[in-house]
């Protein structure tokens, strides 16, 4: 029986559905699987005469912004062979001019309102759609959102192709393919030809063969355009706080000059072949730094029509509840010692990249040439749920997961992101199915799973993982002392492995109770309203402090964060290789009666987290909930601090894993790179250098967990900050509870002990080469003066690293095609010192290296010359302007600046503007120069070798 039949099963299984779903629609055609589920009537769907299809909806999360996307079904797989590339060329060629944004015109129009290019102005090529994504737009008139449009409208048919931009853009994407082009991604590449022997699916990656890029006459580039971008291939999708009438007749005016396509080429979609027989690949190079194993279980796709029906919430209930149970599994195993794979995990969707074909996929990651007892152990879990399915105890834990996280959507329903609804518009239309609204998934899907039955869940687990249509794919890294098997060992092993004698996974009952005796309460002794933005401080018996402030910007969200002074610079002889793990492995025992693995069940069905950090300088909490799991929270946090369990069996696990990943990151060229620029930045801070495998193998587990330990055994000094729906009447007992019983002694640290951190001082030039296989070339820069901290300074950086990011993307990316980006940091270090400092980091070919920091430098020369270009400097004002309109509605925002004001009496929040406001291109001026006059100067440059002779 397929899987659709065993969901059509289950379906009629569903008799009483109707009162699952309410009074929403019992009884009607549709709650019986038959008719098509009605779609959410707060999005406008329509269709123009010329077949281009439009999602518009009002949403008001974040206000005064939009987002605009415009979706192209066509991707690389609409290539000819002569013509890989071309779908993701045009992609950035779309940018490059267009009939009425010419030259740069789009990002020059959107950054003059605030949106910056990468994080607001963007798209991607898939295999089989491409999507211009315009977000976070900030639309205060009508006349913004009706220019989006136009842009839109512009990318759908009149983009401008010209010669030149072409040119220049060559160069941009060949710097991109080498910025990807590691081991693993030429792992990935054969993998996908292996995997689709004699299909279009295995030689379609995106980026395309740089001959082609290089190469192609320009007129082949506007065929394909003219060809694929059409209407009928078309969707707009556009999501924000807009009046629907108004946008729906814009684009009625604006799409008006675009005809219907003419005898258009048919758009087909590469169907894959089922297989008889295993198919079987192995794909080996020496950069590699993955070692996995793909079992994959090819079937049909569900036919849209169905999905659209009562088939498509069945068939994704139980695909991720099934999915859920898996990853608990592997999860259990992974955290043992001499666990058989690194990581492992299931997925049940689109084989590999294919849409046309679908997957029950079983991935396990291992060590170095470990391959065959991670095959045996992947293939053991697949024959026990084959045979065996899953328990009542697991199915309940998931069912619970699956129930909260659809009741925190529906309580969040009216604080969605406009991106969220965005992207659920984008593929609906690239891979359709069913499109509800919230209140009715809701209901809908709390039928389902209370309804659907284990036997149900079980008999559906059975048909993914059936022995049929199979292909089995290894990549590994390739050298002399990894023995690799051939495809028919591979073959062997897997046939072994699956006929292989399992047992059933015993039944396990979680304790859900966290705490069994509840500690001493204390008391709230003060309380002062009309704290700093808006806040209430509770001071408690404990000396410790409680800052809350409530805010509407999500509904069924509360966020816990809290800081003292302290740190790993106040700590009494640390020893370097402590402090480098110190974070890592003190919460690897879980808490109180639970370790971590136990403590994940007994979490089942709630939202909440909390943890512990040691910083450099505090001691720091965190935490997230919802309104119904806040009390949990708290026990978390009041368990971190009296019960942090030591386990030495989840210790060794850690150094194996450890150890695994260090080995394997060491097949990528560039790892020692790390390494010796930590080295020669920090000369006097080993604990700063990466950690080394010996170094792993040497932690003293119990001293360090020891000394995590005693960072929080007392409490006194924490200011505790809660941002979020917060309903003071219950936060208060449970702050007396399990905060005002924290144990707490007289302690005092200093904010900035004396201590020897600063990076090296004067002016270095160094060169590093290895071998690589991808000629590369990278560059660093760093600059560094004294400074002051305050507002004004950090802001006059952020704006200093907005108009280099401009800079750079003109003068280096775009005329000289020399890099896919530079990287810039600007930022005000405070301690030891207070220092200005400047980053600045590429990849390009190793010859280009000099020429184009030569260009980095000069930029950066002219503005110590003659100030900062005036249009850069206007963009890179609005777009913090409009960045910090946006925060002021995100409860992390306010997290962070209440935690930073009452631990350092600092304000960045009330003056923002004004001093925004007040800052001249002089003042950027004046720091650039400060900054390249210093002597502290440091320039790394890394140029790869032939790596002829590592193969």
């Amino acid at each position: 029986m397929r899987l659709k039949h065993r969901i059509l099963s289950a379906l009629s299984a569903l008799l009483v559905l109707g009162a699952a779903v309410g009074s929403f629609a019992p009884q009607t055609a549709w709650a019986q699987g038959g008719d098509k589920l009605p779609i959410d009537t707060a999005v406008r769907i329509g269709k123009l005469p010329n077949g281009l299809t439009y999602f518009i909806r009002h949403n008001a999360e974040p206000k005064e912004r939009a987002e605009f996307y415009i979706v192209q079904r066509v991707g690389s797989m609409q290539e000819e062979d002569s013509q890989q590339g071309l779908a993701h060329f045009l992609e950035h060629i779309a940018f490059n001019g267009t009939k009425n944004f010419p030259g740069k015109g789009i990002d020059h129009f959107l950054e003059s309102i605030g949106a910056s290019f990468g994080r607001n102005i963007n798209a991607y090529t898939s295999f089989d759609e491409t999507v211009y994504t315009l977000m976070d737009i900030p639309v205060p008139r009508k006349s913004v959102v009706d220019s989006c449009i136009l842009i839109l409208h512009d990318w759908s048919n009149f983009i401008s192709l010209e010669d030149k931009e072409i040119d220049l853009e060559r160069g941009v994407i060949e710097e991109e393919w080498r910025s990807r082009d590691g081991g693993d991604m030429r792992n990935l590449t054969t993998l996908l030809q292996l995997a689709f022997p004699g299909n279009k699916y295995g030689e379609r990656m995106p980026i395309g063969k740089m001959e082609v890029v290089r190469n192609f006459p320009y007129q082949v580039l506007r065929d394909y355009y003219k060809k694929w971008y059409r209407p009928d291939q078309q969707a707009l999708v556009i999501v924000g706080d807009i009046n629907v009438d108004e946008v729906e007749a814009q684009i009625k005016k604006t799409f008006a000059d675009i005809p219907a396509p003419v005898n258009p080429a048919e758009r087909v979609y590469t169907q894959v072949e089922d297989n008889a027989s295993p198919i079987v690949g192995i794909a080996a190079d020496p950069e590699a730094t993955q070692n996995s194993i793909n079992i994959y279980y090819k079937r049909d796709v569900t036919p849209a029509e169905l999905r659209a029906t009562m088939i498509g919430p069945l068939e994704n209930y139980m695909k991720s509840i099934i999915v859920q149970m898996v990853g608990q599994r592997f999860s259990d195993i992974v955290k043992k010692p001499n666990a058989p794979f690194t990581e492992a995990d299931m997925s049940v969707g689109d084989y590999i990249v294919a849409k046309t074909k679908d997957a029950t996929t079983f991935s396990a990651s291992f060590k170095e040439g470990a391959w065959e007892p991670a095959l045996k152990a992947l293939t053991a879990e697949i024959a026990r749920i084959h045979q065996f399915g899953f328990n009542k105890s697991e199915y309940d834990r998931a069912k619970k997961d699956f129930l909260v996280g659809i009741k925190k959507l529906y309580n969040e329903r009216d604080k969605r992101k406009n991106s969220t609804w965005a992207n659920e518009y984008v593929s609906y239309f690239t891979n359709p199915s069913y499109l509800l609204d919230i209140p009715a998934y809701y209901k809908l899907m709390t039928g389902i799973a209370e309804q659907i039955t284990l036997e149900m869940i079980n008999g559906a687990a059975k048909e993914l993982t059936a022995n049929e249509n199979v292909a089995i794919m290894m990549t590994s890294v390739k050298k002399p002392e990894v023995k690799l098997p051939t495809v028919s060992e591979l073959l062997a092993k897997y046939e072994e492995g699956i006929k292989q004698t399992v047992t059933p996974l015993k039944e396990e009952v979680s304790n859900t109770k966290l705490i069994d005796k509840l500690p001493m309460k204390g008391k709230i002794v003060k309380e002062e309203k009309n704290g700093k933005f808006g806040s209430t401080v509770w001071t408690l018996s404990n000396g410790t402090k409680v800052i809350l402030k409530k805010t509407d910007f999500k509904d069924d969200e509360i966020l816990l964060s809290g800081s003292r002074p302290g740190g790993t610079y106040n700590l009494t002889k640390p020893t370097n290789l402590d402090l480098k793990v110190l974070n890592d492995i003190s919460s690897l025992g879980g808490l109180g009666k639970f370790d971590d693995s136990a403590l994940e069940k007994a979490l089942a069905g709630r939202i909440a987290s909390a943890g512990l950090s040691v910083g450099s300088l505090t001691d720091n909490v965190s935490g997230s909930t919802t309104k119904e799991d806040l009390e949990t929270m708290f026990q978390l946090l009041y368990l971190n601090f009296t019960a942090r369990r030591a386990d030495q069996q989840a210790f060794k696990a850690w150094q194996e894993r450890s150890i695994a990943a260090i080995e394997a990151a060491m097949a990528n060229p560039l790892f020692s790179l790390r390494d010796s620029v930590s080295r020669l930045l920090y000369p006097h801070n080993p604990e700063r250098y990466p950690l080394t495998i010996d170094e792993i193998k040497s932690v003293n587990y119990e001293r360090v967990l020891q000394l995590f330990r005693s960072r929080f055994t007392n409490a006194r000094g924490f200011q505790f900050v809660f941002v979020g729906n917060i309903d003071e009447a219950k936060l208060r007992p449970l702050v007396e509870q399990y905060i005002g019983s924290l144990p707490s002694t007289k302690v005092t640290y200093k904010m900035f002990p004396e201590r020897e951190v600063a990076s090296v001082a004067g002016t270095h030039t160094k060169e590093y080469n290895k071998a690589m296989a991808t000629p590369t070339g990278i560059v660093i820069d760093m600059l560094s003066t004294s400074g002051e901290y305050n507002q004004k300074e950090i802001l006059i950086s952020d704006i200093l690293e907005s108009v280099l990011d401009q800079l750079y993307t003109k003068t280096i990316r775009e005329d000289e095609g020399g890099t896919y980006g530079v990287g810039v940091n600007v930022g005000i270090s405070r301690y030891p010192k207070v220092r200005r400092v400047l980053s600045i980091q590429f990849q390009t070919e190793p010859t280009k290296t000099e020429k184009l920091n030569a260009l980095a430098l000069k930029g950066l020369d002219e503005i110590a010359k003659d100030g900062p270009n005036e249009e850069y400097f206007t963009k890179a004002v609005k777009n913090l302007a409009k960045e910090h309109a946006e925060s002021l509605r995100k409860n992390g925002y306010w997290l962070g600046q209440l935690s930073t004001y009452y631990l350092h009496s600092l304000d960045f929040v009330s003056n923002y503007d004004a001093i925004l406001n007040s800052i001249k291109p002089e003042d950027v001026k004046a720091f650039v120069q400060s900054l390249y006059s210093s002597k502290d100067r440091i320039i790394i440059t890394f140029r790869s070798t032939d790596a002829e002779a590592k193969k």
